[in-house]
């Protein structure tokens, strides 16, 4: 009996693979449900937790609602007395508080053409997409509310936050839409009409973040933190005042260190370039430009207190995410692999 696969059949299994690590399936994030844990956003973290470090703000949960006042009574905690009723009435009050059924968490899905990059493994745009599908599944399981703000170069989508697993399936599905218009094709149609501003589309996102939460809430930024600017870190700034806010940053290996080629040749999709990356002085303004890029973002991240998580596009998701907020199996597992999880705080 023969056990070989058919090469029609190979060929098929190995065009999927690699149509997958170019854009995303909504089938495949459907899945990531079934992996979507060892991992939460509870006030109650792992010590070693990207979330629980000494230099960012530690999450509060859900908040709490005024419920009533009422006399005092033995045993009560004094902490909760009103001083000025109290005083007023020349009898002991209490202020009596409920904690929040539910909270309100939007994540910022970054869909840019910058987020269309990736050397080896996947896209930066489907990996953003995966981290993206892997929290919705945990919030959506923990009770809470969740809703997005999807953007691209151009637009800026809109999902209110709700519960339920359906919605969850319909917010991915926004995000699918989006991560299935990013082209080559599209860079060379938008370049030779306009220069995309990156900080443009990444502060409209971030406006818009701030239109749509409330308080008490929980904001996750999800994307590479390209085009993040002075004008940025004010708005994270009024973020920050009523919200709990954490930041991924994906990123690709190729991005941070120059390949050593004695001819390169680099495009935008309008423009292209050749020269020697060889050259010491070439990679060291390359690195120079790189770290520059990403100085305001991470300057911004330590002032405000903000956890900084690194998602490279190589190793799996919920292996880093596990890792980054304190999974003891997810550590073991990234050693295993031999990949590395970054985390800034």
């Amino acid at each position: 009996m023969n056990t070989n696969t058919p090469p029609n059949k190979k060929k098929s299994a190995d065009d999927s693979k690699d149509k997958s690590a170019i854009y995303v399936d909504l089938n495949e994030l459907r899945r990531l449900k079934y992996l979507a844990k060892g991992f939460s956003f509870t006030p109650n973290q792992p010590a070693n937790s990207a979330l629980s470090g000494k230099n960012v703000s530690k999450l509060r949960g859900r908040g709490l609602n005024f419920e009533e006042l009422r006399h005092y009574r033995p045993g009560d905690d004094i902490r909760s007395m009103d001083w000025k009723v109290t005083q007023r009435t020349g009898k002991p009050h209490i202020k009596v508080f409920t904690e929040e059924r539910e909270r309100n968490v939007f994540l910022a899905i970054d869909q840019r053409m910058t987020m269309f990059f990736g050397s080896s493994n996947k896209m930066k745009s489907v990996i953003a997409a995966e981290l993206s599908a892997l929290i919705a599944w945990q919030i959506s399981d923990s009770g809470d509310r969740i809703g997005a703000v999807i953007y691209n170069d151009q637009q800026t989508k809109v999902i209110p936050a709700k519960r339920g697993r359906q919605h969850v399936v319909n917010l991915l599905a926004e995000v699918l839409k989006k991560n299935h218009e990013l082209s080559i094709d599209l860079s060379s149609k938008d370049n030779a009409h306009q220069q995309v501003d990156d900080s443009e589309s990444y502060n409209k996102m971030l406006a818009t973040l701030n239109k749509v939460s409330s308080h008490n809430g929980l904001i996750i930024l999800i994307g590479d933190g390209h085009g993040f600017n002075d004008k940025s870190t004010d708005f994270v700034k009024q973020l920050r005042q009523h919200n709990e806010v954490i930041a991924c940053h994906i990123f690709d290996p190729l991005e941070q260190t120059l390949p050593k080629m004695s001819q390169m040749i680099v495009s935008d999709g309008v423009q292209q370039i050749q020269f020697s990356s060889e050259k010491k002085h070439v990679q060291k303004n390359y690195e120079a430009e790189i770290a520059r890029q990403l100085e305001s973002y991470v300057k911004a991240a330590k002032k405000y207190r903000i956890p900084l998580i690194e998602i490279d596009t190589i190793a799996p998701v919920e292996q880093q995410l596990r890792k980054a907020l304190g999974h003891k199996a997810g550590s073991q597992t990234g050693a295993k692999t031999g990949h590395t999880t970054g985390i800034k705080s």
